[in-house]
């Protein structure tokens, strides 16, 4: 059974354009990048400890000092960084962490004779922090692109004339003219004049909205070929649109619990290391009456043992295999903890536009009235709708071309704003635009008029936008147009059902369409008549019900949702620049049939994680036992350490098959 509820009280209207936004944004981004990771100065710093590394171990049979000095280029090349942010979070938190940690664990091995050992310790640990710092910063937030949709300027109109002000200048009341094709600087109501809006960047809607006045308009929206005298009913600050900016400036600030729990758990862990070292080297002398000497031994290799190489190896080889996997398949992760999400996913919300629809509409219906041929008619309408750039005129005109009607030259071509298109073909008038006309009370008892509103009722009822022909004031046919669902949404949505993951879908559009979209792609949850804020509030209660949720979106709309869910997924092919930006994962090729096996990848991820976790924290703490019970050396200590860490690495690459 499914839910189905409709939004109270939000202003969407039934349109007859059909186009995405385009207003301008940045380019895409996200794509792995290879090249931008060796540039990476960690990375960078990291393979040099390595190679250097590996250069000190094969010189060393034949030249000690030589290799010592490459030994200590490759300690300073991948410990500089991390010992610089250890001994700032030293000195400024007064507190410890692995990192200083890791490289006291490294000098205590080199300082009992063991380079090699310690420079490993460091290049593996210098590696893991780069992987991390580069997955980090391709997972920051930016919202540049939609601060980049913000009009700056509107024609104020004063006292009878135009003046250009900041849109910081307008007060409510105050009222402003809009040109064609201009972006709407403020909200406000529609004193006078008639267009049509693409509001698909605040309500995600797949057909712009027909507006006259006393209608609502929108910050940030693009106006179409009328002209439009709008006066401002809100503040700059309190717009739609700053609200949107705002929405996802206070999810991006949220800090993950997991996040926050590793790091306690990192102080916490280092100082304990570090007092029992210290009582070690400084308290067994007095109280085990053991040497200097062995109880120094003993510490270093307690330090070396009880180092979390093993323990910090078993998330990120495991969490970057998973990555790569979905990599190959076109799904972008922009950083690993991204990945432990998603594999707690309890459902996921697609916007419908764009997403679960290819977001362009199509002709699904053409009716010609009794002695009209249908080639002939759709050949006329084709010839009108030529003359225009509105998406339902394309989605006409290229139904002509496919059944390959005749398209002809046509006299006194124009637009009827508000309604539709107009023009003289084959010595008749023709009119082509909105069924209002069908409303009228003089027509009531006409019984073939009647008939037509049968079409319209039952072709309405179906999701569908409808426009009549007109042959003068005749009637000669109809003509329905619909957003085409994607062709993979049900198998997309059938997948992740079978995996135990509830769909919904969250869309601006009105609900009669909603309804009919929801029902073909088999979604157990639909709202329709959303607004980006009411967006936001039902991924809220989908997370407070349900637990983790994955927002699957493309527009600037849905950024806020996007931001505001578990995971946010962005479309990567026709996504708008915002949506990518914010989104946490990237689905490159507009693959949603690929989500399903995406969370299946991840939650096989997070098991070869605790897999890794408790066998490395296992062999941290035999190796501690055996080295304070029968005193094992430290070559067998490292090779224990570094045994544990090669494993956990190995587990953790199995994704990679």
């Amino acid at each position: 059974m499914q839910n189905i509820q409709q939004a109270p009280g939000s202003a969407v209207q039934q349109n007859r354009f059909s186009k995405k936004s385009n207003i301008p944004g940045p380019g895409k981004k996200g794509r792995f990048d290879l090249k931008g990771m060796l540039q990476n100065q960690e990375m960078q710093a990291a393979l040099l400890s390595g190679v250097l590394m590996l250069t000190g171990w094969l010189v060393s049979p034949y030249s000690g000092v030589m290799s010592v000095i490459l030994y200590i280029v490759s300690y300073t090349a991948g410990g500089w960084q991390k010992a610089k942010e250890g001994v700032e979070t030293l000195i400024q938190e007064r507190d410890l962490d692995v990192n200083l940690l890791m490289v006291a664990a490294a000098l205590g091995a080199a300082a009992i004779g063991y380079w090699n050992e310690g420079a490993m310790l460091i290049f593996i640990f210098a590696l893991s922090g780069a992987l991390e710092s580069y997955t980090n910063e391709r997972s920051k937030k930016d919202i540049s692109s939609l601060m980049a949709l913000k009009p700056e300027t509107a024609l104020k109109i004063e006292n009878g004339e135009m003046k250009q002000v900041s849109i910081e200048q307008l007060q409510i009341g105050d009222l402003f003219l809009v040109k064609p094709g201009e972006l709407i600087p403020a909200d406000g109501s529609i004193q006078r004049g008639l267009s049509s809006v693409n509001q698909s960047s605040i309500t995600g809607e797949s057909l712009p909205a027909d507006k006259v006045a006393g209608d609502e308009v929108f910050a940030g929206t693009l106006n179409g070929e009328g002209v439009l005298y709008v006066e401002v009913t809100k503040s700059a600050e309190s717009t739609v649109f700053a609200k949107i900016i705002r929405l996802v400036e206070e999810a991006e600030s949220e800090v993950p619990d997991s996040q926050r729990f590793m790091k306690r758990f990192e102080s916490v862990y280092a100082r304990i290391v570090v007092a029992v070292t210290l009582l070690l080297i400084f308290l067994t002398p007095l109280v085990l009456n053991w040497s200097f000497s062995t109880s120094f031994y003993k510490a270093m290799v307690f330090l070396v043992v009880a180092s979390p190489c093993a323990l910090v190896s078993s998330i990120m080889p495991a969490t970057l295999s998973a990555i790569s996997n979905r990599a190959r398949r076109g799904i972008l992760f922009k950083g690993g903890a991204h990945v432990e999400n998603m594999a707690l996913t309890s459902v996921v919300a697609f916007d419908k536009t764009g997403t679960l629809t290819l977001g362009k509409p199509e002709v699904t219906d053409f009716i010609a009235a009794d002695g009209y041929d249908h080639n002939e008619l759709l050949s006329v309408c084709a010839s009108i709708e030529q003359l225009s750039e509105h998406p339902l005129a394309r989605a006409i005109v290229r139904k002509a071309e496919d059944e390959e009607a005749q398209i002809i030259a046509v006299e006194s071509g124009a637009a009827v704003t508000g309604w539709g298109m107009e023009g003289e073909a084959f010595g008749k008038h023709w009119r082509i635009g909105k069924t209002d006309m069908l409303d009228s009370t003089e027509t009531e008892q006409d019984t073939q008029l009647n008939i037509w509103r049968g079409h319209r009722s039952r072709l309405n009822a179906e999701g569908k936008t409808v426009s009549i022909i007109l042959d003068g004031d005749q009637v000669a046919g109809m003509i329905a147009m619909q957003d085409i669902v994607r062709p993979q949404a049900a198998e997309a949505v059938a997948r992740l059902q079978a995996i135990g993951v509830k769909v919904a879908m969250l869309t601006g559009d009105r609900y009669e369409t909603a309804k009919v979209i929801g029902e073909q792609v088999g979604a157990d949850l639909i709202y329709a008549d959303l607004l980006p804020e009411e967006k936001v509030t039902y991924v809220q209660q989908l997370r407070e019900k349900y637990g983790h949720v994955v927002m699957v979106g493309d527009g600037v709309n849905d950024a806020p949702a996007l931001a505001t869910a578990t995971v946010g997924m962005g479309m990567g092919m026709h996504g708008s620049g915002t949506a990518l930006e914010v989104a946490d994962v990237v689905l490159m090729n507009d693959n949603i049939e690929e989500i399903a096996p995406t969370i299946t990848v991840s939650r096989r991820a997070q098991r070869i994680v605790k897999q890794n976790m408790v066998f490395a924290i296992s062999m941290i703490l035999l190796l501690m036992a055996g080295n304070f019970v029968t005193g094992i050396a430290l070559p067998l200590g490292v090779v224990g350490h570094e045994g544990s860490t090669i494993l956990v690495i190995l587990n953790g690459l199995r994704l990679l098959l």
